[in-house]
């Protein structure tokens, strides 16, 4: 089956979540900026930061893999690996803020 027959796309999914992950790691940033200093990482802002964009390419592509059915495939596959690198970045610094606020 060609990806232009599947009638559920990836991408489907892939956009609206990733678009909704730019917001969230905006707002993380912001939050992250009222804590005290020294109290998290100066890392924490920096890979958010990068891990928004990372999730705005996401987006883009799925985004373009809708639009353009005939080369969706190996875009919608960029899109779903960049998702999930985002993905691990995010838990990756959630665990480190987490780990730096909760630490005695």
């Amino acid at each position: 089956m060609q990806d232009k027959d599947k009638p559920h796309s990836i991408s489907n999914h892939i956009l609206p979540v990733a678009a909704t992950m730019v917001g969230v790691c905006m707002t993380v940033i912001s939050l992250i900026q009222l804590i005290p200093a020294n109290s998290v990482s100066p890392w924490a802002d920096g890979l958010l930061a990068i891990d928004s964009l990372v999730f705005l390419i996401s987006a883009m592509l799925s985004y373009w893999s809708l639009r353009h059915q005939r080369s969706s495939g190996l875009v919608e596959r960029y899109a779903d690996w960049l998702f999930m690198l985002a993905l691990m970045v995010m838990v990756g610094v959630s665990f480190l803020v987490a780990f730096e606020l909760f630490k005695n």
